[in-house]
């Protein structure tokens, strides 16, 4: 989800819910108490150099149970925030959310509800590391040989 998502969602809400992975909400009294802009400039495994930039959003519960987020505040809360992300609307959303460590997540929408989707690692240079493609499986195959790679 990019940033220009999330605000034209929020336009159309009543209130503002994020489902974790599991299906369960984060409580209703949570906070957006950070939003920046995250760059990682790195070299992959095979040598290649990248820069992946997102907007980062950080949400925290505090013990204010009273505390409710509403759409027209988070969105003011993003608006005030361009002087940080500057031309950002195209870039997509991370979310930091604390469970036992802080957990990063990729953001969807469902029509009512922000969805916390986990994120993967994944090697970037496959072919220089010499992972092989996985072979594409017959559905209707009975039967797997282990050592085919595609059980």
């Amino acid at each position: 989800m990019k940033l220009l998502d999330i605000k034209q969602a929020l336009e159309g809400l009543s209130a503002v819910n994020f489902k974790l992975p599991d299906g369960t909400y984060l409580p209703q009294h949570f906070h957006v108490t950070e939003v920046g802009l995250v760059t990682k400039h790195f070299i992959d495994c095979g040598g290649v150099e990248r820069k992946e930039t997102v907007v980062n959003f950080q949400l925290w519960e505090a013990g204010d149970y009273d505390h409710r987020l509403a759409p027209q505040k988070f969105l003011n809360i993003l608006n005030l925030s361009k002087k940080v992300l500057g031309d950002a609307e195209d870039l997509n959303i991370e979310v930091e959310y604390q469970q036992n460590t802080i957990g990063k997540f990729d953001l969807e929408f469902d029509g009512k509800d922000f969805i916390l989707v986990p994120k993967k690692t994944a090697c970037l240079a496959q072919d220089a590391c010499g992972i092989p493609a996985k072979p594409k499986v017959d559905k209707g195959a009975a039967t797997c040989s282990p050592k085919s790679g595609c059980c």
